[in-house]
């Protein structure tokens, strides 16, 4: 059989479309009841160069109500490909859903309360460090002094903080070990992509009879032009998301070397800045002991006319003595 990749957002959104089989997705994660589900499908317009383009991204939100009778809002993600900017995308989504003024338990109870979020991500590539193919994220709010988890659900904190899901597409096994990794076998994309990355080759009779609809619904979207043509925009926005994101990712590798070799060059300047100080005060230290040699010299040239002189003294203090004293018929 062969069906509509629903790692694409328009056919995962033409997926969810269909109240009954939403129902069914949600109430497998989450392992429990989903008795009301209200589908709130968002269209953006992302601007791409000089071009205005329809793009399905976290658009996906529904308000549901679980057997327990709990009101929550449900915010789901399928991200294909790895880009720098999703971290901050996501952040920024979920601030406008924390602020959002509609996100509010149904009812005419005043005031009105803030509805409670819980976050799933499909992503389809894998995270750093681990390879659970499903990963729950749950908060536990517990008494620090005992160590107790609380018995009820505070609305203070459930309407602050929220749980999530992250579905590691590339880590689905092919053994299914959980009512989860049965229904998820339908996102498996390894051995069954085609060429275009559109359609995937599913064996029907590998998935249990309540998950078959899921698969008729997406062979009939393969029949959608809509669809497909929605898919192809995907592609070309993805990929013009990833060329953008690698020319940024070149310019700041350019900035980066850029100011590396103006630091560099400033340091080079600054040691040849030392240097030439360095030499400078050698030769200073040179010219100072030139001087100080020259003084030194001086100094010994007259010392030494000094003794000459004292000598010439000597000599003819002595001959004027046996002078004087050949005069006095005394010999020497």
């Amino acid at each position: 059989m062969r069906i509509a990749n629903p790692i694409y957002d328009v056919v995962f959104k033409y997926l969810m479309e269909d109240n009954a089989l939403a129902k069914l997705v949600l109430s497998t994660i989450l392992q429990e009841e989903i008795t009301e589900l209200v589908f709130r499908p968002q269209e953006r317009i992302t601007e791409i160069g000089s071009r205005y383009l329809t793009v399905y991204r976290l658009d996906f939100a529904a308000t549901v109500k679980k057997s327990s009778g709990d009101y929550q809002q449900i915010l789901i993600e399928i991200q294909k490909a790895k880009l720098g900017t999703d971290i901050i995308r996501f952040r920024r989504y979920l601030g406008e859903q924390y602020r959002d003024p509609n996100n509010l338990q149904p009812g005419t109870d005043r005031p009105k309360k803030a509805l409670p979020l819980l976050t799933i991500y499909f992503l389809g590539h894998p995270l750093e460090h681990t390879k659970a193919p499903v990963i729950r994220v749950q908060r536990e709010c517990l008494d620090m002094t005992t160590g107790k988890r609380l018995e009820k659900n505070e609305p203070f904190i459930e309407s602050l903080t929220h749980d999530s899901y992250v579905i590691q597409i590339p880590y689905l096994r092919r053994e299914r070990r959980t009512e989860v990794e049965e229904l998820l076998q339908i996102f498996d994309q390894r051995g069954r992509v085609d060429s275009g990355r559109h359609l995937l080759d599913i064996d029907e009779n590998e998935v249990p009879e309540r998950y078959r609809p899921i698969l008729r619904r997406l062979q009939r979207a393969v029949a959608e032009p809509k669809v497909a043509e929605a898919m192809d925009l995907e592609d070309e926005v993805l990929e013009e998301l990833q060329d953008l994101e690698r020319e940024v990712a070149q310019a700041q590798a350019e900035k980066e070397q850029a100011h590396a070799g103006q630091v560099q060059a400033e340091e080079r300047a600054k040691r040849e800045c030392a240097e030439k100080e360095q030499a400078r005060a050698g030769q200073v230290q040179a010219e100072e002991r030139a001087e100080r040699e020259r003084l030194e010299k001086e100094q010994a040239q007259a010392g030494q006319v000094q003794a000459e002189e004292r000598a010439e003294r000597e000599r003819l203090e002595k001959e004027r003595l046996l002078a004087l004293l050949k005069q006095a018929g005394i010999a020497p």
